[in-house]
Order: C-alpha cells, then sequence, then structure tokens
C-alpha cells in the first residue's frame, strides 16, 4: 500500500446501491450514516439499473458519492460493514438482492489487496451501474491501475441497461 493511505484526510469514492425495499431511502439513509465516518462533498445523480450476473431480481438503484475520511481503508470496510448490517443487510452473498450495498471503488489513489478488500475495486472497470454515477462526480479521476479516466472507462463499457433518472436525487433542494 502507498504512503497515502496514512493520510489522515484520504479522499474516498463510494458506490452505492439497493434493489429491495424503499430503494431510494435506503441510498439516502446510507448516506446519512456514512456522514459519521465520510464528509460527503458530492454526491452523484441516481441510476436504475439492470442487476448484472444474477436471476430475476428487481433492479437496482445506484448512486456514487465523493468524500474525505481519516479512516484507513479497513476501517473504513469495517465502518461500512456496520452500517449495512445496522439497515438490514445480512451475509454478503455475491449478486443477492440486498437493502443496501455500499463499495469503496476508490481511495485517495491508493492501491491495496488483502483478503478482505481490494482497492480500486476489482470489477470497478466493467461495471456500467458504478462508472456511470462515478464519472459525475469523478470524469478525470484516474483509475490507480490502468491510468484511464473514469469517463473513458465510462464510455468504454457504455450505457446498457443504465438509466439516469434526472427526476430524482438525493442531494436536498435548497
Amino acid at each position: 500500500m502507498s504512503a497515502a493511505a496514512n493520510t489522515v484526510n484520504a479522499t474516498v469514492y463510494l458506490g452505492l446501491g439497493a434493489n429491495m425495499g424503499d430503494r431510494l431511502a435506503n441510498l439516502g439513509e446510507a448516506l446519512r450514516r456514512l456522514s459519521g465516518h465520510v464528509a460527503i462533498q458530492r454526491v452523484s445523480p441516481v441510476y436504475e439499473t439492470v442487476p448484472v450476473g444474477m436471476a430475476a431480481q428487481p433492479d437496482f438503484l445506484n448512486a456514487a458519492c465523493l468524500g474525505t475520511t481519516a479512516l484507513l481503508p479497513l476501517a473504513l470496510l469495517e465502518r461500512i460493514k456496520e452500517i449495512e448490517q445496522a439497515m438490514g443487510r445480512t451475509g454478503r452473498t455475491q449478486n443477492a438482492s440486498r437493502l443496501i450495498d455500499i463499495d469503496i471503488l476508490l481511495y485517495d489513489g491508493v492501491t491495496l489487496e488483502t483478503p478482505s478488500l481490494t482497492i480500486p475495486h476489482p470489477r470497478l472497470a466493467e461495471r456500467a451501474f458504478a462508472l456511470a454515477p462515478l464519472a459525475d462526480i469523478a470524469d478525470g479521476v484516474l483509475h490507480p491501475t490502468l491510468h484511464e479516466t473514469i469517463a473513458t472507462l465510462a464510455a468504454r463499457v457504455g450505457s446498457v441497461g443504465v438509466r439516469r433518472l434526472d427526476d430524482v436525487s438525493l442531494v436536498p433542494s435548497a
């Protein structure tokens, strides 16, 4: 891991998704709970996305946020798991329906691989449902291992199964 991981005010990009219950309320509640650990600076528009690699399930709502945190990556992951569990998520079965899913997409330009956490998110570059909202708030940010911008990666995967909901917002209007 690079020395940047020891930064007290690390820049972090998180992906959020929900396809059970009140999906929009779940995303909003996750952001509210995250704000105790991450100073949220920007939140993407909300996207409705078709489940990837899953049996018939409800569509997801997805968003991304940019913030800063004093937590190191593994400590941030622990807080995220606590939030997911407190919101009713049980287990971490891959490709299952979920009330809330919060992923660390990028963390301060760091690359990290541990048994419990890989940064950048290992499938970020192939997931339109993560890249579309991330590109709205981080289009010029470089992926730390691919050395391409988020906008370039998003354009490459396209937008099939991903629809921006312009009439929905996670940010309260003024």
